[in-house]
């Protein structure tokens, strides 16, 4: 995904170049993705159950890949409304295929966006979300701070940014993390050690709350950022 750009041209060229290179990465992998990364990317599940959307609530998934986290929270949460971007047009192929086996059309609907720049009117014909979800994408986007502001720009008044990704792995032993840390940086993954300092800001400046575990010996980070509700309506 892009990097916030004052140069209209650019961005696109960037964005362009962004998506072939995540298409050349998913082209295959794109088939067996679901099937592997149940593995390793630990805390997805409980995120996603732990949602709690209102009835008629609109959530987004930043970076939604080939859908599977959104088909999984549209039967959990059945009365919420679901939306996911992706850069990757072949993970959204695959996306839509199993959005359409599963009859969800009318429930959940992808779109080829960029998580630093994305317009959910333009995109999607609606102003802002009560979620955002973002879940194992932060670690593979270079301007994952643009994603974390874009996600809360985005939000309605009080609405709530999830997050779960890799961690700091503090808890687990010395050889087991480098070797991890390793494995990861062969697919440009980089755990964000900061995010829990970059989101203690966010919410400092905007009066959200946050929540923050290390779940899992430190294998992963999860998060919660609440923002405060706008005033009510007489």
């Amino acid at each position: 995904m892009s990097a916030c750009s004052s140069d209209i041209g650019a961005d696109t060229t960037w964005r362009a170049e962004a998506t072939r290179r995540m298409n050349r990465m998913y082209r295959r992998q794109r088939h067996i993705y679901d099937g592997t990364r149940r593995y390793y990317l630990l805390g997805r599940d409980q995120l996603i159950a732990t949602l709690n959307p209102a009835a008629g609530a609109t959530v987004l998934e930043i970076g939604c890949g080939t859908g599977r986290n959104l088909v999984l929270a549209a039967g959990l949460h059945p009365e919420a409304r679901f939306f996911g971007i992706d850069v990757s047009t072949e993970m959204l192929t695959t996306a839509i295929s199993a959005i359409l086996r599963r009859g969800l059309t009318k429930r959940i609907r992808v779109a080829h966006g960029d998580g630093t720049t994305f317009d959910p009117s333009a995109l999607f014909g609606i102003p802002a979300f009560d979620h955002v979800l973002i879940s194992y994408s932060l670690s593979m986007i270079p301007d994952w701070r643009g994603v974390l502001q874009a996600a809360a720009s985005n939000l309605k008044p009080g609405g709530r940014l999830h997050i779960v990704d890799f961690g700091h792995q503090e808890r687990l032993p010395g050889v087991a993390r480098a070797l991890l840390r390793r494995w990861l940086a062969m697919f440009d993954v980089t755990p964000r050690d900061d995010l829990e300092p970059v989101l203690s800001a966010m919410a400092d400046s905007s009066g959200a709350s946050l929540k923050f575990e290390r779940p899992f010996r430190g294998y992963a980070q999860c998060a919660v950022l609440t923002f405060t509700p706008g005033p009510l309506t007489p």
